[in-house]
């Protein structure tokens, strides 16, 4: 385990409660607040505007800093949006890229130049995908470049609200609001107040008991097939590698570079697997081989590791490396309030024109 991942680590533990390195750090979230503070400020005072870009926007954004499960929701609703006749499109930061251009995903890109994440997105949701800090102009690259896309899918957001919004969805995950406080002596990116203005929270496996106003849906994700990076038509169900590594003694690694490894390495146990485990840094970029030096046989990662091994020809080769694929269920009440959101006759008009919002 590198320092990062030790890092962060300390951090995750240290942010579960109110102890020593929590406290020291308060002041600092107390800077981090004040600015945040006044940035919401300017935007109700109206010195800032939020802008509409001529679509619908469907905002998925978290409160913990982190992976709470934003992606493989996005991916979800696009899937399901698509089902119901709509043409999506999702637009990104790209975290971990090293631009800040806006750019498409387009066929062959690299996670080092649009970011893992919306690179899976492209890939598992099938919909247009473009990347930009700026999330204003990214959408407009999106509906410029696609003229039948009807709806936006804003990959995290919540706490940059320069492009108007007509629906906002807040994930929450296993660990809920931590300790309660604000980054960096709490996992928080703003206030838990936040919950009561979003439209919908969405709970993503088990999540604490927490007071929350608003409609509140569920999700529930489970690891489904085991694909070969080297050739993902060599496909089969997680179950037929469970059966395999039960009668043969196959031998089993796994990596996971993401915000919460240690809920894929418990799924993979729940599934019936013991393995080696491999906690990488969240967006680890795979430059440096985790697998070198170790015995085994089938090495497993996520899919959002997978799509930047492409880069590396030792792992992309490698025919014992292997992606678990997620399949995630949603609440379909979900679906029905965003359509209802989005469609009614009384918001096309101002929708109709890019330019900010009135709101």
């Amino acid at each position: 385990m590198n320092k990062r991942a030790r890092l962060e680590q300390a951090l995750t533990r240290a942010w579960t409660g109110r102890g020593p390195l929590a406290c020291a750090l308060l002041p600092l979230s107390w800077l981090y607040g004040a600015g945040h503070a006044l940035h919401a400020s300017l935007y109700r005072a109206g010195l800032l505007k939020s802008w509409r870009i001529g679509l619908p926007v469907i905002v998925v954004g978290n409160l913990y800093a982190g992976g709470t499960g934003k992606t493989p929701l996005v991916i979800e609703l696009v899937r399901e949006l698509k089902g119901r006749g709509w043409r999506p499109g999702v637009i990104s930061r790209g975290y971990g890229r090293r631009s800040a251009d806006v750019r498409p995903v387009e066929a062959g890109a690299r996670a080092d130049e649009v970011g893992d994440e919306p690179l899976l997105i492209a890939q598992a949701g099938a919909v247009p995908v473009v990347v930009g800090a700026d999330r204003v102009a990214a959408a407009r690259v999106l509906h410029s470049l696609n003229p039948k896309c009807d709806v936006i899918v804003c990959d995290d957001g919540l706490q940059h609200p320069r492009l108007a919004r007509d629906v906002e969805i807040a994930v929450l995950h296993f660990r809920g609001i931590g300790n309660g406080w604000l980054l960096p002596a709490g996992p928080l990116r703003d206030s838990p107040q936040r919950l009561k203005t979003v439209d919908a929270v969405v709970l993503n496996g088990d999540v604490p008991p927490l007071r929350i106003h608003g409609q509140v849906f569920t999700m529930d994700s489970a690891l489904d097939e085991v694909y070969a990076l080297a050739d993902p038509r060599r496909r089969a169900p997680l179950s037929a590698l469970v059966e395999e590594h039960r009668g043969k003694g196959t031998r089993v690694v796994a990596a996971a570079g993401i915000g919460t490894p240690d809920r894929f390495f418990a799924m993979l146990r729940a599934a019936g697997l013991t393995f080696d485990a491999i906690a990488l840094p969240d967006h680890y970029d795979f430059s440096v081989n985790p697998f070198h030096g170790r015995e085994f046989d089938v090495g497993l990662m996520t899919e959002k590791d997978a799509v930047k091994c492409l880069t590396n020809a030792g792992l992309k080769t490698d025919g014992r490396l292997c992606a678990v694929t997620l399949r995630t269920r949603v609440d379909p009440a979900l679906l029905d309030l965003i359509e209802a959101k989005i469609t009614p006759k009384s918001h096309r008009a101002e929708r109709a024109n890019d330019g900010p919002s009135p709101a």
